[in-house]
C-alpha cells in the first residue's frame, strides 16, 4: 500500500512539471514578444504586422510545447530528484532549454512564421527563468524554512579546509534535512582563499584564527576536513583546537575522495593517534612476508590484543594452516568468526589450551608440526602481576619453556616471542618474567635447529588493559581521569604497527636476537589525558578532573628499550634494531629455573628473591616488592599532593 502511494504521489509530482512546463512554454512566448516592445501591451497591439507575429506564435504553440516536454523529457527534467539538485542537474535544465529554443526558431523558420528576431533570445530567457524557478524554488523555500525551524536546537560548526573535502561537507550539510549543523565559518591556511565565501559560508581566515572565530561564532563542532594533510600538520592544528571547549571530529587519515564527494558519516571523533605527532610505521610486508606462505603457523594468545591482529595480517599471505591457541574461548572464538567471514579460503584451525599445560602442548605441535610460533600468551597487567607473582611465573615463564620446548623438539623452523620493554632493568614481576622468556628463547636458539627471536616493544594504544580505554570510560563518567605520577612517560605504538614490525622481524630471524622497535618519541601521560578530555569537548580541570594517585605497583616513570650491555644493530628497516644478547651460565639458569619452578608451585610468597636471583637487573624494594630502588619513584600520597590536584584544577 505504502508503495503504491509513494507511486500515485510520484506520478502526480510530475503531471503537475509537466502541466507547469506547459504554460511556462506559452508564458515564455508571450512573455518573449511582449519583452521586445519594452513590456508594453499598447505598443505590442498599435504596431503594424504586430498581429501577424502573435498569430505565428499561437500557431506553432502545440508544436513547441511537445518538442519541448519531448526535449526535457530526454534530459531527464522529469525525474531528477530536485531536492538534492545540484551542478548536473543545473547544467542539464539550461541545456535542454537552450535546445528546445534552437528547435523553435528553426521550426518557425522552416513554416514560414515570421517573428522578430530579438523574440528567439527573449524565449530562451524566459523559459530558462520559469523552468528554474518550478525546479529551485521548493529547495529554496524547504532549506529557509529548515534553518528558521531547526536554528535553536542546529550545532554550530567551523569546518577546517577549504578543499574539495570541505566543500562537499558543507554542501552535505546545507542541504540535508537529517543534519541537525550551521556551518558558521571555514578555516583555511590559503590567503588566496580568505574572505571569499563556499556555499555562502566566509572563509575567515588560517589557523591563528581558529580560537577567535569559534568564540566569535559560538561554535560547538569543529569538522576537520583535511584527509590528505600530513599527521604533523594535523597535530599542529588539534594542538590549537583543543584550547576550544568544542567537540572536534575529522575525516579519516586514510580517506580517498572519490569524485570529490565526502559524506558526513565519514566524520569520525578526533582519535588520541592524531595527537602522537608522527606519520604511522608502514611496512611493506609484500616483499618480506614469502617466510609464511604454504607453512603452519601456531600464534599462541591469538584471541588477544596482538594475537589476533597477527592472525589478520597473517591470513592474508596464504598461509598452508593457521592454528590460533588460546585458553579464553570468547576471544577465540570472536577472532575465528571474523577470519572465516573476511577469508573463507582460509584454513584455520581453533584450540582451546593453556600453555601451561606441558602433555597439551606437545601433542597440539605432535599433531599439527607448526614451522612458524608466535608466542604472544602471556600475562601482561603489572599491578595484578604483582599481587600474584606466582601466576606470572606459571604462565609467563613456564609457558615459554613449554612452548619453546615443544617448538624445538617438533623442529619448528621459528620460535618469535613476543616481549616488552618492561623486560629490561625490571621493577616489576611481568617485566622480570619477561626477561627470563628473553633468557629462554636465546638458550633455546642454542639447542636445535630452530630459530629462536624475541621482540621487544612498548605499550600499544588501544590494547586490552591500556590506558587509553581507562582514559575513555572515566570521561564518560564525567571523571575523574586517573594518572598515576604528573612526569611519567611512556612510548606508544598502534597494533598494526607493531604487529607488521613483529612480522618483519621474523623474517630478519638468524636465531638468538633480541629485535627491538623503534617506538619514536615517548609521550607524557598527563599530555594524553588532557588530549583526550580537550578532544572529548571537555576543558581539564574544569568539566573533568585529573587526579595524581601516586606509581602503582612496579611502576617505573619511564621505560627502557635496551640495557646497557646489550648495544645496538641496525637492519634493512631502520625501525627494528638488534640487541646483542648478553651471555648468562645456561647450567646455572636452569638449576635455578627449576628451583623457581617449585617455588611458584608452593605460592611461596618471596617468590621476588628467586626472580632476583635469575634476573640480577631486577630491582625491587625487599619488604615491599612494589617499586623500583629510587627513593624518588616511591610515590607518597600527603595532602600536598592532593592538593596539588586543586592547583591543577584551577589551571595552574
Amino acid at each position: 500500500m505504502k508503495k503504491l502511494i509513494k507511486n500515485k504521489q510520484l506520478f502526480a509530482r510530475r503531471i503537475g512539471l509537466i502541466t507547469y512546463d506547459i504554460l511556462a512554454v506559452m508564458a515564455s512566448s508571450a512573455l518573449g514578444l511582449l519583452m521586445r516592445f519594452d513590456m508594453s501591451y499598447y505598443e505590442l497591439t498599435h504596431t503594424v504586422g504586430s498581429s501577424l507575429w502573435i498569430e505565428h506564435i499561437w500557431r506553432y504553440l502545440p508544436i513547441g510545447i511537445v518538442t519541448t516536454v519531448i526535449v526535457f523529457y530526454l534530459f531527464h527534467l522529469y525525474t531528477s530528484l530536485w531536492t538534492y539538485a545540484g551542478v548536473p542537474e543545473l547544467s542539464a535544465l539550461l541545456l535542454s532549454c537552450i535546445i528546445s529554443s534552437i528547435l523553435q526558431a528553426v521550426g518557425m523558420l522552416i513554416l514560414g512564421y515570421n517573428v522578430p528576431r530579438s523574440y528567439y533570445f527573449m524565449y530562451a530567457m524566459w523559459l530558462i527563468i520559469l523552468v528554474s524557478l518550478s525546479r529551485f524554488a521548493y529547495r529554496l523555500f524547504r532549506t529557509f524554512v529548515q534553518r528558521r525551524t531547526e536554528k535553536a536546537k542546529s550545532v554550530n560548526v567551523m569546518v577546517i579546509g577549504a578543499g574539495e573535502a570541505g566543500n562537499s561537507l558543507i554542501r552535505e550539510m546545507n542541504t540535508s534535512r537529517y543534519i541537525q549543523k550551521s556551518v558558521m565559518c571555514v578555516i583555511d591556511d590559503d590567503v588566496t582563499k580568505v574572505g571569499n565565501y563556499i556555499h555562502g559560508v566566509k572563509v575567515v581566515g588560517g589557523r591563528d584564527k581558529i580560537i577567535e572565530a569559534a568564540a566569535e561564532y559560538d561554535i560547538d563542532e569543529i569538522l576537520i576536513a583535511m584527509p590528505s594533510a600530513p599527521r604533523k600538520q594535523l597535530k599542529e592544528i588539534l594542538d590549537i583546537c583543543k584550547q576550544t571547549t568544542c567537540d572536534l571530529k575529522t575525516l579519516p587519515g586514510t580517506y580517498q575522495l572519490v569524485n570529490g564527494e565526502v559524506n558526513v558519516s565519514q566524520l569520525r571523533k578526533v582519535d588520541v593517534t592524531d595527537l602522537l605527532g608522527r606519520e604511522p610505521i608502514e611496512v611493506d610486508l609484500e616483499s618480506i612476508m614469502g617466510y609464511v606462505k604454504n607453512k603452519v603457523i601456531l600464534v599462541t594468545g591469538g584471541g588477544g590484543s596482538i594475537g589476533s591482529e597477527l592472525c589478520r595480517q597473517l591470513a592474508t599471505h596464504r598461509p598452508k594452516l593457521l592454528i590460533i591457541l588460546d585458553i579464553y574461548e570468547n576471544n577465540a572464538y570472536d577472532v575465528q568468526q571474523e577470519l572465516m567471514r573476511k577469508y573463507p579460503e582460509l584454513n584455520l584451525k581453533v584450540l582451546i589450551a593453556s600453555v601451561r599445560n606441558t602433555a597439551r602442548m606437545n601433542d597440539i605441535f605432535e599433531t599439527y608440526h607448526p614451522d612458524i610460533v608466535y608466542h604472544a600468551a602471556a600475562h601482561k597487567h603489572v599491578p595484578l602481576m604483582e599481587d600474584s607473582p606466582n601466576e606470572a611465573i606459571k604462565n609467563n615463564v613456564m609457558g615459554t619453556w613449554k612452548v619453546a620446548d615443544a617448538a624445538l623438539r617438533n623442529h619448528a623452523e621459528k620460535f618469535v616471542l613476543i616481549s616488552t620493554d618492561k623486560a629490561v632493568n625490571p621493577t616489576n614481576i611481568m617485566g622480570a618474567t619477561k626477561r627470563i622468556c628473553e633468557m629462554i628463547v636465546q638458550s633455546y636458539d642454542r639447542k636445535g635447529d630452530t630459530d629462536f627471536v624475541a621482540v621487544r616493544f612498548g605499550n600499544v594504544l588501544g590494547s586490552n588493559g591500556s590506558v587509553i580505554p581507562l582514559f575513555k570510560k572515566q570521561i564518560e563518567a564525567g571523571g575523574p581521569v586517573t594518572v598515576t605520577h604528573p612526569r611519567i612517560i611512556r612510548y606508544f605504538m598502534t597494533i598494526p604497527e607493531a604487529v607488521s614490525l613483529v612480522l618483519q622481524a621474523g623474517a630478519y630471524a638468524k636465531g638468538g636476537e633480541i629485535f627491538v622497535l623503534d617506538m619514536g618519541e615517548p609521550v607524557k601521560i598527563l599530555d594524553l589525558a588532557e588530549n583526550l578530555i580537550r578532544l572529548s569537548g571537555y576543558v581539564p580541570g574544569e568539566d573533568i578532573n585529573i587526579e595524581f594517585t601516586g606509581l602503582r605497583p612496579g611502576e617505573k616513570l619511564y621505560e627502557e628499550m635496551l640495557m646497557k650491555e646489550e648495544g645496538m644493530q641496525d637492519t634493512a628497516n631502520k625501525l627494528i634494531h638488534i640487541g646483542k644478547p648478553i651471555e648468562f651460565d645456561e647450567d646455572e639458569f636452569y638449576e635455578k629455573l627449576e628451583e623457581l619452578k617449585k617455588e611458584s608451585k608452593e605460592e611461596k610468597a618471596d617468590v621476588r628473591i628467586w626472580i632476583k636471583d635469575l634476573v640480577p637487573t631486577y630491582q625491587y624494594t625487599p619488604g615491599t616488592g612494589m617499586y623500583g630502588s629510587k627513593e624518588e619513584d616511591i610515590p607518597v600520597i600527603t595532602d600536598d599532593a592532593r592538593e596539588g590536584v586543586r592547583i591543577y584544577k584551577r589551571g595552574v
